[in-house]
């Protein structure tokens, strides 16, 4: 699937290279601060994948840097960065709207909602990278679920943390990440 890169955020634009206008976001939602994101390895659940995740600024915009090596050895293969959200997503909304960066590939976005109970499920999503920032626009329709128990896709309402991951393959990670809005 092909992503549409936009500019969701005037203070992004004025930050960061012009893109398209992305239209407006949803009405008084903001995602949580960077500082809340929360780093986890696949050496929870004994792989050996490492790295880390840091609040780094560019021009004065704070943006997430997830590095490391991700290992598919015993029986590993991920690297993310968590965040729990303190207040539901309106039922307006319809995506997210992501800002990145990498050294190429794809990385993907996690969504977790109250019907995910098990540590292993999940709602997916990929995305693309390039070395020069993009807006990436990922509607809640291209989630898809880690498994048969869960809902075909996320309820937006329901969705309580999301999380930037380096996932599946044998890799130096290194994606540089903003969730700025939703649409």
């Amino acid at each position: 699937m092909r992503l549409v890169f936009m500019t969701l955020l005037a203070c992004l634009v004025c930050a960061m290279p012009e893109t398209p206008h992305a239209g407006p976001d949803v009405s008084g939602y903001a995602p949580p601060p960077l500082g809340e994101y929360r780093f986890i390895s696949d050496q929870v659940m004994g792989g050996v994948s490492e790295g880390e995740a840091q609040v780094e600024r560019e021009g004065g915009v704070p943006y997430l840097h997830l590095t490391g090596t991700v290992s598919t050895a015993n029986r590993g293969g991920f690297l993310q960065a968590r965040v729990k959200l303190d207040a539901p997503i309106p039922q307006e909304a319809r995506g997210v709207v992501l800002r990145v960066r990498g050294t190429g590939g794809r990385y993907f976005v996690h969504l977790r909602t109250r019907g995910t109970l098990l540590p292993w499920q999940y709602y997916q999503a990929g995305f693309e990278t390039t070395s020069d920032w993009q807006e990436v626009r990922i509607p809640f329709t291209a989630f898809a679920a880690s498994g048969a128990l869960l809902r075909d896709t996320p309820d937006p309402t329901s969705v309580t943390s999301l999380a930037a991951v380096a996932y599946g393959r044998d890799h130096v990670a290194d994606l540089s990440f903003r969730w700025v809005g939703l649409y």
